[in-house]
């Protein structure tokens, strides 16, 4: 920044290839399309040389050839991402000029590659600008239409000086109403990084309040600190010259979806703490990552970097420290840019919090602090690390204790370098089980899955990021066992059961044996899940159940069309509206529909109309506060109040829809008839206005009301989907959004199966169908319930089709009529559970 001026400086990035501009929004890859890496811009290549955008440092070239990254002069650095899945090509058709060290010119090649070729065998040819550290950045803006290499600016970027600037205090004030905070693992790791990097871009003091409790936003650990769960509400504040735009800016992240996307399977379901079995062989723990593994032990131990008091010039350790931390996060970007070229989101994102670990004030206030009382680099940057990792260790949360290991992880890669200690290297044995106190991600993201066969942690838990690799290695992991582990010899024979949740030493030949066959049972199954994927699912005594699945956007339908889904049982259009300045224009939204639809050109496409309102707020939308947001504006009720807002998407669902696609549209939150014909009329009234044919439209069934009046929705709505998430939190006046009382929202509750059993007889008194697209749909154990119910569609995330059509081809109809009849005259939904397992063991 400029202090004479107060304005940033404005950098112009060339076009690295001839093309068209493409937003982000609209590449077929979640790691761009949501800015997991950076944000940028993408170019629909007619050229096959890339040329750097400006002047700078090699820092990684990709081994693929495909990706690399630069720094430029001012600092900026750079990631271009050559097509979409082209990692899969492992280096052919791409030739690199450079490699990392080396210094280009603006406009010099950096590598080509055989477009023909590689546009057969990737999935895209869209080539992504992206800038990774976008805490520099105030703004980016790029071009509309075509660019040509090295002469027309494709990105421009208005930077912030590259010296950390002191909060602004004084000036304006500003508060947001309280937010209710949705992800499933409130603000963690991630999310928090999210909210710091962008928090990071204003000149205010920002702070986060939670119950009177208050933290740094622009600090991940002091966010972090805060132990903000889902179902909290928050408060944001802010003091400085840009306040109020703070707080809004940040208002929309954190109401929008704030956590990073990631291709690993879901976490496993909250287990209670680890019961030690009877066996004095075995050790009971939480499973961190499902599956089944056979093995010999292996103690894995982190070597502590030795740090030696010496005297140090303040001076020359504050520089020493400064320097290890840019290698650092040097190390930290390479290893987010690998993981990024190779579509591995989840991996990418857990890299890239822990580079803005490295940039947490008040991480870093204390090692100055350590500094200023005449330390030397490397005891006040460990006095520092350990000293901030100790305080998540002691807050009384899983979630937030496993993220010190993050902590303690970017702490080490820096004390590390300051040390001159080589990093640890161990030669693991095949076929090996990993015994250790904890994991760091590092450690987890650099093992060798075809040596390592399992691992198992004194610390740790379901949610760690270690968890998060290692369900993204397909690893078998336990965490939480007891310490007596870390005395097995290595060399011992193990079996590590994550599912059943313990660890068994010294396992007799059948008991090994008995593991082997389960373990090729399950790569049957799921090998045998996988090819069936495609094929349609019927019961064993031949009624049909489609599969359909869950989307947020292109991408997402892209993915489920692969895994066999039969068309998009639900498109959630809020996320086209979350995270702006203002609503989306009618032919944004028209594109970004029709690219959903074109995912599945003969199949059903469902786009649910905007369901915001309540806790789930837009800035752009003035609301009024309200007492019970659940039972206030929100769904169709919003809609109808803001005409306007309903009528655009409308028009673009109707202009997207053509004999191409099989566009439907559903509305939300319906709680009568009165609603859904006033939705219906302006349906039919654009329609009318664009001379099209208007749209079939249903009902979403999330609301007591809606099922005891099925009958007479069914006359009007041409189908309806039970969103059985807000209908069970409904029907058991249960905020699913409450910790407390999250684990008794179960959708196999006897008043819920109630209320789907009306739901169905009502659709058949019209012949419409009736499909379940919430959380329900791909419990495994609610669905032969469901399809006893007279569902005929379930819609699921993209990842659980396979698993639910092979699900629905174990059933029998008419064993699964039987069971959910006894199942919906019992008392509650634990005894359900009991009746459908004693099924399962009896089948």
């Amino acid at each position: 920044m400029n202090p004479q001026t107060d304005r940033p400086a404005t950098l112009r990035l060339l076009a690295p290839l001839d093309g068209r501009i493409v937003p982000l929004d609209q590449v077929p890859d979640p790691v761009f399309a949501q800015r997991v890496v950076g944000d940028g811009v993408s170019i629909d290549p007619t050229s096959s040389v890339v040329l750097a955008p400006c002047a700078g440092e090699v820092l990684h070239a990709h081994a693929s050839g495909h990706a690399l990254t630069l720094r430029g002069d001012e600092g900026l650095e750079l990631m271009i991402h050559v097509g979409v899945d082209t990692v899969q090509l492992k280096g052919e058709g791409f030739e690199l000029k450079v490699r990392a060290g080396d210094r280009v010119a603006a406009g010099q090649e950096l590598l080509r590659f055989a477009a023909d070729p590689v546009a057969r065998r990737a999935k895209s040819l869209l080539t992504q600008l992206l800038v990774t550290n976008v805490d520099r950045v105030v703004a980016l803006t790029h071009p509309d239409g075509d660019v040509q290499a090295g002469r027309s600016v494709a990105l421009e970027v208005s930077l912030r000086s590259a010296a950390p600037e002191a909060p602004a205090a004084g000036g304006s004030q500003a508060s947001s109403d309280a937010i209710l905070i949705e992800n499933p693992t409130g603000l963690h790791a991630r999310p928090a990084a999210l909210l710091a990097r962008e928090a990071k871009r204003f000149r205010s003091a920002v702070k986060v309040r939670r119950d009177g409790a208050e933290a740094n936003a622009k600090s991940l650990v002091s966010i972090m600190s805060l132990n903000v769960k889902q179902g909290d509400k928050i408060i944001l504040s802010a003091e400085g010259p840009d306040a109020r735009q703070a707080v809004d800016s940040l208002a929309r992240l954190v109401a929008g979806s704030l956590d990073a996307p990631g291709e690993a399977a879901p976490p496993p379901k909250p287990q209670p703490a680890p019961a030690q079995p009877q066996d004095p062989r075995a050790w009971g723990g939480v499973c961190a990552s499902p599956g089944l593994a056979v093995g010999q032990a292996c103690q894995f131990r982190r070597a502590e970097a030795e740090v030696v008091e010496v005297d140090e010039d303040p001076a020359a350790a504050r520089a020493r420290l400064s320097r290890a931390l840019e290698s650092a996060k040097a190390e930290l970007e390479a290893l987010q840019t690998r993981f990024a070229a190779e579509h591995a989101a989840a991996k990418a994102a857990i890299f890239g919090a822990h580079r803005e670990l490295l940039d947490d004030p008040e991480l870093l206030a204390l090692a100055e602090a350590a500094l200023a009382k005449g330390a030397g680099a490397a005891a006040a940057w460990k006095c520092a690390y350990q000293d901030y990792a100790g305080r998540l260790s002691r807050l009384n949360n899983e979630l937030l204790a496993g993220r010190a290991a993050d902590i303690k992880d970017a702490g080490w890669r820096v004390l590390r370098l300051l040390t001159g200690a080589a990093p640890q290297v161990r030669r693991l044995p095949p076929d090996c089980i990993l015994i250790a106190e904890d994991l760091s991600p590092s450690d987890a993201a650099a093992l060798d899955r075809s040596l390592v066969r399992g691992a198992a942690t004194v610390g740790g838990g379901g949610t760690s990021h270690v968890a998060i690799l290692c369900r993204a290695l397909e690893l078998p992991a336990l965490a939480a066992l007891p310490p007596a582990v870390l005395a097995i010899p290595d060399g011992a024979p193990l079996i590590l059961d994550a599912d059943h949740g313990f660890l068994l030493s010294a396992p007799t030949p059948a008991e090994t044996d008995q593991a082997r066959a389960a373990q090729d049972a399950a790569r049957r199954r799921r090998t045998v899940e996988l090819a069936a994927a495609r094929e349609e699912a019927r019961t064993k005594d031949g009624r049909r159940v489609r599969v359909a699945a869950n989307v947020g956007q292109a991408a997402d339908a892209e993915a489920a069309a692969r895994l066999g889904a039969e068309g998009v049982g639900l498109c959630r259009s809020e996320f086209l509206f979350l995270g702006r300045e203002q609503a989306p224009g009618e032919e944004e939204q028209r594109a970004a529909y029709a690219a959903i639809a074109a995912a599945f050109p003969r199949d059903e496409v469902i786009i649910r109309a905007l369901d915001v309102g309540g806790d789930k707020r837009l800035p752009y939308l003035a609301m009024a506060k309200e007492d019970n947001p659940f039972l206030g504006e929100r769904g169709i009720r919003l809609l109808l109040e803001r005409p306007e807002l309903l009528r655009t998407q409308l028009r673009a669902l109707l202009r997207a829809s053509g004999p191409e696609n099989r566009i439907r549209v559903m509305f939300p939150m319906v709680a009568n008839l009165a609603e859904f014909r006033a939705a219906k009329d302006i349906l039919d009234e654009e329609a009318k206005l664009l001379a099209v044919p208007p749209l079939p439209c249903g009902v979403m069934i999330e609301v007591p009301s809606a099922a005891l009046l099925s009958a007479h929705l069914a006359r009007e709505a041409a189908f309806f989907s039970i969103g059985t998430n807000d209908l069970t939190q409904y029907t058991l006046a249960m905020d699913r959004g409450n910790p407390k009382m999250a684990a008794r929202v179960d959708a196999l509750d006897p008043a819920v199966l109630l209320m789907i059993q009306r739901t169905v007889e009502g659709a058949r008194v019209h012949g419409r169908g009736v499909a379940v697209c919430g959380g329900a749909a791909g419990d495994l154990q609610a669905i032969p319930l469901l399809i006893g119910l007279g569902v005929e569609e379930l819609s699921v995330s993209p990842p659980a089709v396979p698993a639910v059509k092979a699900a629905v081809r174990r059933a029998d109809y008419a064993a699964c009529q039987e069971l959910a009849d006894r199942a919906a005259a019992l008392g509650s939904a634990a005894e359900v559970r009991v009746l459908v397992g004693r099924q399962e063991e009896a089948a």
